[in-house]
Order: C-alpha cells, then sequence, then structure tokens
C-alpha cells in the first residue's frame, strides 16, 4: 500500500511538471543530538520526608530542526501571460530523526496565489504576518535549544482552548493554534517594487456552524467563533536595514450561551541592521488575552498580558557564523491588589554554524533559561517537575547537528 501510495505521488508530480512553466522539490534534513535538562526548586525548606533542595528532569536525544526546519515541498509556477503568475506551494514537516512523519500532512504550508502587478493574492495555510519577526529577527530563526522566549511563551499563550498538542513533537498543529500559521486564510501582499516597502494581510476563517434560530446552538465549547484570525505585517528593506511592525487578532475560545470569546491581540516590532562585521537583531512583543462579554458579569476575568523582547547578533567567521541571543519575557495577570509577583524569565543562547558549502552546515548551540514567580519555561525537552514542594527554575539545552539542504 506505502509503495502505490509513494508510486501515484511520483506520477503525480511529475503530472504537474509537464502543465506548469516550472515545479521545484526542495526539502531540508536536520538532525542533531540534543539534550534537554529541566531543574526544579524546593519553594519551602528540605524536611526528613522531602530532604532534596532540588529536583532534575533530563533527555539525550536525536532531534531534528536544531538548525533549520526539517520539510519536504513542493512548488511550481505558471505564466498567464499579461503579467499574470499562478502558482502553489505544499510543504510538509519531517521528523528524521524517526521517520515517523513525512508527506502524509503540508501543515507547514499549502497555498495556490495569483499574483501580478497588483501584488499577490494567496489562499490556503499560510504563516501569519506576526509570526515573520518572531523568525527573522531572531538570530537562532526560532529554531533548536537557541529559539527566543518570545516565540516560545507566544506559542503557549495562543492555544486554543482545551486544544491538545500536536501528536508529534517539532510537528505543527493544523487545529490548535493560529499563532505561527492559519489554516482557511486569505492573505494579500503588496508587489515588491515599492521601494524597498513590504506588507501583507491576512483573514482566516473560523468555518464553524451558524445556526438559526439561535437557541439550537449546541452547548459545546468552542464551537462557534475559535478559529477566526485577522492580521497585518508592514515594512521597509533597503541595504542592510530591515524593520517591521506586525499585528495579529485571534479568537482562542467562546462559550455561545454564556456570551464569552477569548481573543489574544499581538503586536510585535522588529528590526536589524547589518555592519557587515557584525549584524544586530530586536524585536518586541506584546500579546493581550481577552475574554468579550455579551452581558458583563460581576466578576470578569481579568485579561492577561505577556510582554517579551529579544536583542541578538550574528557575527560572520570565515565560513562559520556566530550567533548569540538574549530573550525576556513576563506575564502580567493584571490583579487587583495582588502582592505576588507577576511570571516571568530569561533566556541566553549561542551557537556557532559552520558551513561546508552553500547547502550544508554543521552547527552547535547552547542556552539556558532562568524562571521566577512560577513561570515554567523550558528550552524544549521534557516537562519541569512541578508540585506545591518543587517550582520550575531553569532549563538547559544542547543542539550539535548537521543541516543539507536541497
Amino acid at each position: 500500500m506505502k509503495e502505490s501510495l509513494v508510486a501515484l505521488t511520483v506520477l503525480a508530480v511529475a503530472g504537474a511538471a509537464s502543465a506548469q512553466s516550472s515545479v521545484t522539490v526542495f526539502g531540508v534534513v536536520d538532525a542533531a543530538v540534543s539534550g534537554y535538562s529541566n531543574k526544579s526548586k524546593n519553594v519551602g525548606f528540605p524536611t526528613l520526608a522531602n530532604p532534596f533542595d532540588s529536583v532534575k528532569v533530563s533527555r539525550t536525544a536525536l532531534s531534528n530542526s536544531g538548525y533549520n526546519t526539517s520539510r519536504l515541498g513542493f512548488r511550481g509556477t505558471e505564466d498567464l501571460g499579461g503579467g499574470l503568475t499562478a502558482s502553489f506551494w505544499l510543504e510538509a514537516p519531517i521528523t528524521n530523526d524517526d521517520g515517523q512523519t513525512g508527506i502524509s500532512t503540508f501543515a507547514r504550508r499549502s497555498t495556490v496565489s495569483l499574483s501580478g502587478a497588483f501584488g499577490e493574492v494567496r489562499l490556503g495555510r499560510d504563516y501569519t504576518p506576526m509570526y515573520w519577526n518572531d523568525t527573522v529577527f531572531d538570530p537562532f530563526g526560532a529554531n533548536g535549544v537557541g529559539a527566543s522566549l518570545v516565540f516560545t511563551a507566544n506559542g503557549a499563550f495562543n492555544t486554543f482552548n482545551g486544544a491538545a498538542a500536536p501528536a508529534v513533537v517539532g510537528v505543527p498543529s493544523v487545529v490548535g493554534s493560529n499563532y505561527a500559521r492559519a489554516s482557511n486564510s486569505i492573505g494579500y501582499f503588496l508587489p515588491s517594487n515599492l521601494g524597498g516597502f513590504y506588507g501583507q494581510v491576512m483573514y482566516a476563517f473560523h468555518e464553524k456552524d451558524k445556526f438559526d434560530p439561535a437557541t439550537v446552538t449546541p452547548t459545546a465549547l468552542n464551537n462557534s467563533r475559535t478559529g477566526r484570525y485577522i492580521g497585518g505585517r508592514f515594512g521597509y528593506a533597503n541595504g542592510p536595514l530591515d524593520v517591521a511592525l506586525a499585528y495579529g487578532n485571534s479568537t482562542i475560545g467562546d462559550n455561545f450561551f454564556a456570551g464569552t470569546t477569548t481573543s489574544v491581540k499581538t503586536v510585535n516590532l522588529g528590526g536589524s541592521y547589518d555592519f557587515g562585521v557584525v549584524k544586530l537583531f530586536g524585536e518586541y512583543s506584546k500579546a493581550s488575552k481577552e475574554v468579550d462579554y455579551e452581558v458583563t458579569p460581576l466578576a470578569p476575568v481579568v485579561d492577561t498580558d505577556l510582554k517579551g523582547y529579544v536583542f541578538g547578533v550574528t557575527v560572520p567567521v570565515g565560513p562559520g557564523l556566530i550567533r548569540v541571543a538574549y530573550s525576556q519575557v513576563k506575564y502580567d495577570f493584571n490583579l487587583p491588589f495582588s502582592l505576588a509577583d507577576d511570571p516571568k524569565a530569561d533566556k541566553v543562547a549561542i551557537g556557532y554554524v559552520h558551513n561546508l558549502s552553500k547547502r550544508t552546515a554543521l552547527y552547535a548551540t547552547i542556552a539556558r533559561v532562568n524562571n521566577k514567580n512560577g513561570s515554567a519555561l523550558t528550552v524544549g525537552g521534557p516537562a519541569f517537575i512541578s508540585n506545591a514542594t518543587f517550582a520550575p527554575k531553569t532549563s538547559t539545552g544542547y543542539d550539535v547537528g548537521i543541516r543539507h539542504a536541497f
């Protein structure tokens, strides 16, 4: 059965190639030996029953996507004449460390588009505008143990209420979040001849059913508006300078009969400047989780804010590249009369990439996260031991691997 599916896929690609002006098969295979160590601190004092000052959970693994995300894709274009071009892009995540995930899903990107002097209209599953700043203005590109806390924290902050985690670690879920990617979307991109100015807007349908009369709506949670997304990104790139501002509004939960809708509104500003001998990166991000009430109750849910930033540099050294980044995030629960400090965390990451060729590179990265006041962010790997006795403290990790692109 598997051999038949492979044969059909090859025939389909070959058939597409004959009908298109150009079709390209592309991908990345990235594998690393990774280590994770997450330590929790005793919040009280050691006792006879529990004499440990701290406890630790660790893991060593062969992982994927430590430098660039492993993927397999097909893209093609057709010149329609009159300045119009039709194109498609199908990109699948792959877990080359165990081979479990291949082209069974095009969760990374699956779009068809029409472009011309007016710009580009793109339909399907695609990157959201607000995600681009996280990856473009992070020296580690939101990959591996070095990915900034801005990306890590916002990914969890934007999870749909009640959504399950992806079945395979490292593979994007198509149903649990609209932070990095959005399904069922329509996007518009400005043309590339605007003197360095660029931009995009996106709207993603929630695809929920609407009932008439409204009283026959099922009582299940998150069945009326969850999944809707709207956002945009506008920037300027010229020579060594690149700067962009992005905004996104994602509906992550709703309760129709209670009259509530939960949304996360995110704005981030990022930039980079390449001096030649060193390239500087920076990003500031603020996300607000808000509950909108049709009828405001006496004790409404208080909105929560997540603020963070990342600063970093890359330094070319011969055929290699040194990467360094510092990031920090803080949660603000906006609780009145609360004396407790809000959770926060900071992270330091250092790495080196040695290019053996234009397509093949060796890399190594080490990173450490320091959590305070109940924050539980990690560099990856296992979850913290967290209970009434132990609170998450530090997370340390490394990636040592090889990346080949084709």
